[in-house]
């Protein structure tokens, strides 16, 4: 899995006014939390770009004072007006305990029903899991190749992931494949002309 490369620089003032100053000087305040100890620390809204602006989910490899640290991305808050990065929270991953992340969901395949000329709709683009960081993944991918015209993929019928578990409702429409009005009159002519 691929790990961004963030430098960190641990943050000498902490609390409202500092967070303040500090975005002032064009820095983003971060917060790195772990189960032993909670670093404060800012970082360069350039280095934050391949991170935040992507869809593809990615791991952060935070530098502090010569320090590597993996984690994931846990909260972004963002400038209501100006819609920039104002705060980030990171979530150290430990090995052996278990988190909770959202992944992209990606199709794989042709669907029969879309040779047939139906129309794809993906009903979804994110999907939640659950996982150790040993068995973390960039994606989950759902195959719609069998579906055909009407039928609906849904979050049970995505193939398993050795350690992964799904936390999104095993019911939960994933894409369906919908009849355009086209076929359907189509369909329906020549049964009228009997």
């Amino acid at each position: 899995m691929q790990a961004i490369k963030i430098n960190g620089q641990i943050r000498t003032q902490n609390g409202k006014e500092a967070s303040a100053r500090y975005r002032k000087a064009g820095m983003v305040p971060c917060v790195l939390y772990s189960k032993t100890e909670n670093i404060q620390f800012c970082v360069s809204p350039a280095d934050l770009r391949a991170l935040v602006f992507n869809p593809d989910f990615k791991l952060a490899e935070i530098i502090l004072d010569g320090v590597s640290h993996s984690c994931i991305l846990k909260e972004i808050q963002w400038n209501p007006v100006t819609d920039d990065v104002i705060h980030i929270d990171f979530l150290k991953l430990v090995p052996g305990t278990p988190i909770r992340v959202e992944l992209p969901l990606r199709l794989k395949g042709t669907s029969v029903g879309v040779r047939s000329g139906g129309k794809l709709v993906q009903r979804m683009r994110m999907i939640k899991i659950k996982t150790v960081p040993e068995h973390l993944v960039s994606e989950m991918v759902a195959d719609v190749s069998n579906l055909d015209l009407g039928q609906t993929l849904r979050i049970r019928d995505i193939q398993a992931v050795h350690g992964v578990e799904i936390v999104t409702p095993a019911a939960t429409p994933i894409v369906s494949i919908e009849i355009p009005r086209a076929l359907k009159t189509a369909e329906s002519a020549p049964a009228g002309k009997k």
